[in-house]
């Protein structure tokens, strides 16, 4: 269910930002209108949509308006024209009122350097938002507590939050917004200025926190690492435009344009690409109690085949059965494949990802093959979809490789 709908979104800076907006829908260049108009194109028409209870991650580098987008999201900046609606209230349009309602109830944000007010402890820094509500001291201190508990700050109360680390900082920050218990979290570069190893600690505990309180989290990053690490989805903005959503998969096995292509290119993909999708999904089967020796044979000599996944009549994998084997029974005449299927056989989940399938290669020579949680088949990941991956080469490339080795 969608929980943020950005639809149409401009937003220009300058004088004669409705001239500016007018050339951009003619096509003009950022540039071109700069150079008319005096005006700076921040965001072109940006268009979301985002799910209740899903982190999505909004990247891109320096000056791609990512920042940018978020203060639209939360009305810091009033966008040029569009909407953008949250719980079915267009805030672009909102009151001042309204505004510092749903800043109160719906949204609370974490800044890249804290923002916490260095005159107050751990404690009262987390309450402080619940203070500007007007929440009576011993409940907004109870609260105050649970989210210090939440975030790994329990027994930090008392101190003043210029002795605590950047790491823990941060997690002040985080407490802070989640006191407030807002349905949406915005997290601006909010782990950028932690060191490397704290930085990959609040990571890890940002999901553990979020498999249990299923907020919609706005995470904004430039770091492509930590966006596929985080994301449900992510989106690529680069001059002010999205060039393209999806889920980390869907980016780096279709990306977009050229520019996605060389953002993504020095992605360990072994830690993201998926059984699902490199596998083929509608290979041939044998089919246990159904078919014999000899419509097998001519199944496999077909396809060039030497070895098939067996199933049952409800389409569970039971084994592999394999061509020599096969032509051993077609000679003694016998009409059943029971004697020859091989039930010790290698199979993943559709979701496993290659860094995980890649070490069953080396414990067998037949294909790795894909059920479901229910052992319900679902398809067969070839050794060259695996080497495709791994090394980059294409399709005709790998083949040559594997013929050479056969030959040796």
């Amino acid at each position: 269910m969608s929980k943020i709908e950005i639809r149409n979104l401009y937003l220009i800076f300058g004088k004669e930002k409705h001239k500016a907006e007018k050339m951009l829908k003619e096509g003009k260049t950022k540039e071109e209108i700069l150079k008319v108009t005096g005006c700076t194109v921040a965001v072109k028409d940006a268009n979301l949509s985002i799910n209740e209870g899903e982190i999505f991650v909004i990247m891109g580098l320096s000056g791609s308006g990512k920042s940018t987008l978020l203060r639209c999201i939360n009305r810091l900046i009033r966008p040029t024209s569009g909407e953008i609606i949250i719980n079915d209230t267009d805030i672009s349009k909102a009151s001042k009122q309204q505004l510092l309602q749903i800043r109160r109830k719906e949204l609370a944000m974490v800044f890249q350097h804290f923002g916490l007010l260095p005159h107050r402890s751990v404690l009262h820094n987390i309450a402080f938002g619940l203070e500007l509500q007007g929440v009576e001291k011993e409940e907004r201190e109870k609260k105050a507590m649970e989210c210090m508990q939440q975030v790994g700050l329990k027994g930090y109360e008392n101190q003043m939050v210029g002795q605590l680390s950047g790491g823990m900082q941060q997690r002040v920050g985080l407490a802070r917004a989640l006191a407030n218990n807002p349905e949406v979290l915005l997290m601006d570069e909010a782990f950028s200025a932690l060191d490397p190893l704290i930085r990959v600690q609040m990571q890890d505990e940002l999901l553990t926190l979020q498999s249990k309180m299923k907020k919609t989290i706005i995470f904004i990053t430039h770091d492509l690492n930590e966006a596929i690490k985080l994301g449900d989805r992510i989106a690529i903005m680069k001059d002010g435009e999205i060039v393209q959503t999806g889920t980390s998969e869907e980016i780096l096995t279709e990306p977009a344009n050229a520019y996605v292509e060389r953002f993504v290119e020095n992605v360990d993909r072994s830690k993201i690409i998926t059984a699902s999708s490199i596998m083929a999904d509608k290979p041939l089967v044998a089919r246990l109690k159904k078919e014999g020796p000899e419509v097998l044979i001519r199944k496999m000599r077909e396809r060039n085949l030497t070895v098939l996944p067996v199933v049952d009549a409800g389409n569970i994998l039971v084994g592999e059965v394999r061509l020599n084997d096969l032509l051993k029974l077609r000679k003694e005449q016998i009409r059943s494949i029971d004697t020859v299927v091989r039930h010790e056989v290698h199979s993943v989940l559709s979701d496993t990802i290659l860094e995980d399938i890649l070490p069953l290669m080396t414990r067998t020579n037949s294909p790795i093959w894909v059920v479901n949680e229910n052992r319900e088949f679902q398809g067969v990941v070839p050794l060259s979809s695996l080497i495709i991956e791994v090394t980059g080469k294409n399709k005709e490339e790998i083949n040559e490789i594997i013929q050479n080795a056969i030959e040796l």
